[in-house]
């Protein structure tokens, strides 16, 4: 194995390697390194899109991201790779796409191994020498670049940090600040993960799902809404939507969910009227029987003030009805954190992306040096558009080497 390289890629994972294989593509007598800490580069891939690889979305725009400059970066980076030319891309690396109804690409095979054995392959038929089982411990820029590990030293004419970030650590997902040869970074905080929320209706609630509309609000208003399905846990909200308001919420900020979207309120109020009716007989935790699960129910009643279910539905007044049709529409839960790094689908933080020509990936401060991935300040929504950030500025930074 030769320790001298023309360009080294530090991180295995979906932008190193499709770093790798452009800069290859590009120019094929280019010798290039990848330096993997893990026993075999994609491991974190496999797992992406449930184990389907949601490698893009139809969707895929700059609002879609958030950090310090990202929407900037990101812009530029898609105006050379757009959803069409990243598909293209992959075909022409052997790799068929389908589309599911929601706009998600995902391989033909539903596999994210199928996406992993491409990159693989074309590595292999490249000459791209993939070095696996070593950690980086040090890189220094000096007359060119070294980077050193714990079994060895290596030199390179050019660097690409493209070293991850550390949400997942089981999956290999690892800190990567010391590789920043002194650019400035926002620190590193999970994100695409469960919400801890506190709440005494929580744990009754504990296993259960529903479709809603969640806001995310804080003292100035909302801050951003999702709908889909949310799921209780014994301290935590969990879903693709509450995963899309992780990159915003903040402890003491409240979740809204409004479990009847498409009911307005007073259509609600004038329902409860009727089964207070229909249902007189009966205690009021069946008052919204046909309308909401059992437990839901009695966790709006409860958020509500109507908490003696001994009573039956014939005395509630106007006033309750009222109150829980506003609970129903407005079920809150107040924030106190995350699920943290090992539930996390990716992270905020990273370096900030003034520092890195949103043209060829390369920094700004440093020459030859490049980043690209989650190394950089860059967290999109869940639904393919990281690994779309991932892949696309791994082309972009491997063709400008």
């Amino acid at each position: 194995m030769k320790q001298h390289y023309d360009a080294i890629i530090i991180g295995g994972g979906a932008s190193g390697l499709m770093c790798a294989i452009a800069a290859k593509r590009k120019n094929p007598r280019m010798s290039v390194a990848i330096i993997e800490k893990n026993d075999r580069v994609g491991k974190k891939l496999l797992s992406t899109g449930n184990g389907r690889c949601n490698l893009t979305n139809a969707n895929v725009a700059p609002d879609k991201y958030v950090g310090n400059g990202a929407k900037k970066l990101v812009s530029a980076v898609l105006q050379k790779y757009n959803v069409q030319s990243l598909l293209d891309y992959f075909r022409a690396l052997g790799l068929l796409t389908s589309k599911d109804s929601e706009g998600r690409y995902y391989p033909l095979s539903r596999q994210a191994s199928t996406v992993l054995d491409v990159l693989r392959f074309n590595c292999e038929a490249l000459g791209i020498e993939m070095i696996c089982g070593e950690a980086v411990t040090k890189v220094a820029a000096e007359k060119g670049f070294s980077v050193t590990t714990k079994q060895n030293v290596y030199t390179a004419k050019k660097l690409v940090i493209a070293a991850g970030s550390p949400a997942a650590p089981k999956l290999g997902g690892s800190r990567s600040e010391a590789l920043f040869l002194g650019h400035k970074a926002a620190p590193f905080s999970a994100a695409l993960c469960p919400v801890t929320v506190r709440s005494d209706i929580l744990k009754s609630l504990k296993g259960l799902r529903v479709q809603a509309e969640v806001k995310l609000e804080s003292d100035k208003g909302v801050v951003k809404t999702e709908r889909g399905e949310v799921q209780f846990n014994e301290d935590n909200l969990s879903g693709i939507c509450v995963f899309d308001l992780s990159l915003f919420a903040k402890p003491d900020m409240r979740i809204s969910l409004d479990l009847l979207p498409d009911i307005s309120e007073k259509e609600l109020y004038n329902i409860l009227i009727k089964n207070k009716e229909l249902f007189a007989n009966h205690t009021i935790d069946n008052l919204l029987t046909g309308i909401l699960q059992k437990r839901i129910a009695q966790a709006v009643l409860k958020s509500a003030g109507a908490k003696d279910f001994s009573r039956s539905c014939s005395t509630l007044g106007d006033g309750e009805l009222g109150s829980i049709a506003k609970t129903a529409k407005s079920l809150c839960f107040t924030v106190t954190g995350n699920a943290g790094f090992d539930r996390a689908q990716a992270c905020r933080g990273g370096v900030l992306c003034g520092q890195i020509d949103p043209v060829t990936m390369q920094s700004l401060l440093v020459k030859n040096l490049y980043f690209c991935g989650e190394a950089l300040d860059v967290c999109g929504e869940c639904g393919g558009y990281n690994l779309h950030f991932a892949f696309a500025g791994g082309i972009i930074a491997g063709e400008s080497l």
